[in-house]
Formats: C-alpha cells, sequence, structure tokens
C-alpha cells in the first residue's frame, strides 16, 4: 500500500510540473494572457483526458500493471490536468475586465462547453486509438 501511495505521489508531482511547464509554454508560444481565454489550461486537460483515455484502454486490455495505471492515470494525470484551475477561471472569466456580462457569460459558456465536450471526445479519441492499434 506504502509503495502505491509513493508511486502516486512522486507522478502527481510530475504530472503537476509537467502541467506547470506545459501552461508556459503555450502562454509564450501563443501569447495569449489568460485573463482573455484561459488556453493553456484549457489544452492541458484536452490532452490529459486523451492521455487517460489511452492509459485507461491500455490497462482494459491488460496492457499495463496495476502500478502503471496508478502512477499514469491517477498521478500523472491527476496533477496534469486542472478542473480546479477551471473552475477558478470560469470565475474570472465571469468577473473581470470590462466587458459586457452578456459576453462575460458567452466565453464562460464556450470555455465550459467546449472543454467538456472536446475533453470527452478526446477520451474516446485515446481509447479508439489504442484498439485500432492493438
Amino acid at each position: 500500500m506504502v509503495f502505491k501511495i509513493l508511486i502516486v505521489g512522486i507522478a502527481g508531482a510530475a504530472g503537476s510540473i509537467a502541467r506547470y511547464m506545459g501552461g508556459l509554454f503555450v502562454l509564450n508560444i501563443i501569447k495569449i494572457p489568460p485573463t482573455r481565454f484561459p488556453i493553456g489550461t484549457f489544452l492541458i486537460n484536452i490532452v490529459g483526458s486523451l492521455l487517460i483515455g489511452i492509459i485507461f484502454e491500455l490497462f482494459a486490455k491488460g496492457k499495463m500493471s496495476e502500478e502503471w495505471r496508478l502512477a499514469l492515470a491517477v498521478g500523472f494525470c491527476g496533477g496534469f490536468t486542472t478542473f480546479s484551475a477551471f473552475a477558478y477561471e470560469n470565475i474570472g472569466l465571469l468577473t473581470h475586465g470590462g466587458e459586457d456580462i452578456s459576453l462575460k457569460l458567452l466565453k464562460s459558456i464556450l470555455y465550459i462547453g467546449l472543454s467538456v465536450i472536446l475533453g470527452i471526445l478526446a477520451v474516446w479519441v485515446g481509447m479508439r486509438l489504442v484498439r485500432a492499434v492493438a
């Protein structure tokens, strides 16, 4: 049990570092301030959803051990994806800036809708990718 806790913790730390570095990378490449649209978190959540779809399908097919599933899905993806930041940034979209409330609401709804729909689609694509090659 202690070993499983350690692998989840270590992998979670790696996922958190990857999330931070990925956010910086996106911010520096795309150069959209997060106050305009949180593109870094958005892209990380979609990539994390794709990864977890791949991981769970590999595990379901017996091509991944329980320890690797814990490390990658629970640990890494848990640290990498950022739905708490997602919720916080939605509040920011609704409350910051000088735009009309209807535009703020539209941005927030668009962010929520695209994140959820594309996240679910990415999990499905990850699973289908594994099925196609395994």
